[in-house]
């Protein structure tokens, strides 16, 4: 039986596409990564998709006057390829509900903030700022809002007094590391349910992933 194809879309280093290398690789994600798009070029995660031979290009979003021509050549690489599914990896682009249509809940993203708090690309900033004593990771499905489809999985960390936006990034991209992996599985093996605001995990009494 042929794996699931997906297609993961990055920005910039590409440290959760490497996550989600290695969990291919150790057979922990039941698909193939079948290509990674950027929209910068030069980019760490381009480097990273060549060094594991997975197919990659850059679509430079600097090129389009227009995001939908932007988008209409991200569907026609996607279709070239024949992806099934879009794993979101640090791609700082906000995509058209037209575009979503074309893969409706086929979309996965990860955010690094417990949403619904601190949306948008500035959430380490506005976490601190607002004085929270948690903050961490979530993953969820992409719909037409910002940041806003059914959530799937959240890990969450201690913020210190002492925090910058840097060190509590790092202690939240660990976390990143360890859910995207996990939820992209239970997505992929048809174990995730949505119904309205709610994604409910098959088999699962803990509300967590195990």
């Amino acid at each position: 039986m042929n794996k699931p194809v997906l297609g993961i879309l990055a920005s910039g280093r590409g440290t959760n596409l490497q996550s989600i290398i290695d969990a291919v690789d150790e057979g922990k994600i039941s698909a193939e990564i079948g290509l990674v798009i950027t929209d910068k070029p030069a980019v760490m995660a381009l480097q990273r998709a060549e060094k594991n031979n997975i197919p990659n290009i850059c679509i430079d979003r600097k090129k389009y006057a227009m995001r939908e021509d932007f988008e209409a050549k991200l569907l026609e690489k996607l279709r070239e390829y024949e992806v099934e599914h879009i794993i979101l990896a640090g791609f700082m682009r906000i995509l058209s509900a037209a575009f979503i249509r074309n893969y409706k809940n086929h979309i996965l993203n990860i955010h690094p903030a417990l949403l619904p708090s601190f949306v948008g690309a500035h959430a380490h900033r506005d976490a601190l700022a607002y004085g929270v004593k948690v903050s961490g990771c979530t993953v969820h499905f992409v719909d037409e809002g910002m940041d806003s489809g059914p959530i799937i999985a959240q890990a969450a960390v201690p913020v210190f007094d002492t925090d910058t936006e840097e060190t509590l990034a790092a202690r939240v991209l660990e976390q990143e590391h360890i859910i995207y992996p996990k939820a992209i599985e239970l997505y992929l093996t048809g174990k995730l349910h949505i119904e309205g605001r709610k994604v409910l995990i098959k088999n699962n009494t803990s509300g967590g992933l195990s």
